[in-house]
Parts: C-alpha cells; sequence; structure tokens
C-alpha cells in the first residue's frame, strides 16, 4: 500500500510507484472519480483518449478507409497537400 500526507494547503504528493502505473509526470493532469468504494485516481489523458476513441468508433469505416494503411496513405496526402500550400512556390 501507498501512503501519501495532505499538506495544510490540501496539496498530495503522489508516491513515484503510483505515478509510474498512471503514466503521469510533472505537469499532467489527474482527475478524481467517485466511486461506490472511494475516490480512484486516474490519468486524465488517459480518459480524454478513451472518450475521443469511443466517440470516432466507426467513423474510419464509414469514410470508406478500411485498413491502417489507408489512413497512413491518407495522411500521407495531407501531409504533402499542406506542403505544397505552405511552401511550394511561396517565394
Amino acid at each position: 500500500m501507498n501512503l501519501a500526507r495532505i499538506t495544510a494547503k490540501g496539496q498530495i504528493t503522489s508516491p513515484i510507484e503510483i505515478r509510474k502505473n498512471l503514466g503521469v509526470k510533472e505537469g499532467d493532469k489527474v482527475a478524481f472519480i467517485k466511486g461506490d468504494n472511494g475516490i480512484m485516481l486516474v490519468n486524465s489523458n488517459k480518459i480524454a483518449w478513451d472518450n475521443i476513441q469511443k466517440a470516432m468508433e466507426g467513423e474510419a469505416e464509414k469514410a470508406g478507409f478500411t485498413s491502417k494503411e489507408d489512413i497512413v496513405q491518407y495522411c500521407k496526402e495531407i501531409r504533402q497537400e499542406m506542403w505544397e500550400k505552405n511552401y511550394v512556390n511561396n517565394d
């Protein structure tokens, strides 16, 4: 069990093992989520990423992408278009 002390200002320093398990570093944000058995400390970036993935589920198929390679190719095409728009013939 890892313990942390709350300062007079309400601050908590989380143990390094906990920070590593959460995948957080200085400046990252964490979220406190109330559950039936107490409060959970979670990496807020992980929650945001999970929510984005859930919201985007099925969108690639709707756009006609059938493989990872399709998406990679599309990204290459977009990069090329942006390169040409921003750097080619902009003397």
